[in-house]
């Protein structure tokens, strides 16, 4: 990956018991990343410093332990490249876009493997690899929106939730891009609440 590359993870599920979300804090200290943790009854929050900008990892408490919810955009090409081991070891889905120049590379990925890899270059869509029979656009989207309506409405309001503390901070810093772009996440967010509590 090109360290100018930003990549996006959306509708991640991977799930995790309390040892392994242990295990990660020390593999990223080892890797040298500074970061903190908090934590409360329904959510384990990682928070990792990534030269000026903060990646904030949800991990949602289930039944069964843990699952990391939510989409990060990820600018640092170690922390991208853990997210992706991270993915293929624990067999997990994910819909991972890497934005290079003016192009956009969208990968499918479910039980940790790429079943779609699409290119987009302006108004031009590529499939450059499917596996298996072609599934169509209404069929992936049923895929990785099957996530039951409730859980999905909390993990949007979670998100809603941190994206006014990072509109708050934006604020304060008087940092008109981050401003800019976290008002239109929340704009998005809200649109999406609105249609899954219809």
């Amino acid at each position: 990956m090109n360290k100018n590359d930003e990549v996006e993870y959306c509708n991640l599920e991977l799930r995790f018991d309390r040892q392994h979300i242990q295990d990660l804090i020390k593999d990223l200290i080892k890797e040298g990343y500074s970061l903190y943790w908090s934590e409360n009854e329904t959510v384990f929050l990682i928070s990792v410093r990534t030269g000026r900008k903060l990646v904030k990892l949800r991990f949602q408490r289930i039944k069964e332990g843990y699952k990391l919810v939510g989409d990060y955009m990820i600018r640092d090409a170690r922390l991208s490249e853990w997210m992706e081991k991270l993915i293929g070891d624990l067999r997990g889905h994910a819909v991972v876009k890497r934005f290079r120049d003016r192009q956009i590379i969208i990968e499918n990925i479910l039980f940790g493997e790429v079943i779609r890899l699409v290119e987009i270059s302006g108004y031009q869509q590529r499939v450059l690899y499917q596996k298996g029979p072609l599934l169509t656009d209404q069929e992936l989207t049923k895929l990785f929106y099957s996530i039951e309506g409730e859980e999905r409405i909390r993990d949007r309001k979670i998100e809603v939730d941190e994206q006014l503390d990072r509109l708050n901070e934006a604020i304060k810093a008087k940092d008109t891009e981050q401003i800019e772009q976290c008002t239109a996440k929340l704009l998005s967010l809200t649109k999406e609440l609105n249609m899954l509590e219809w």
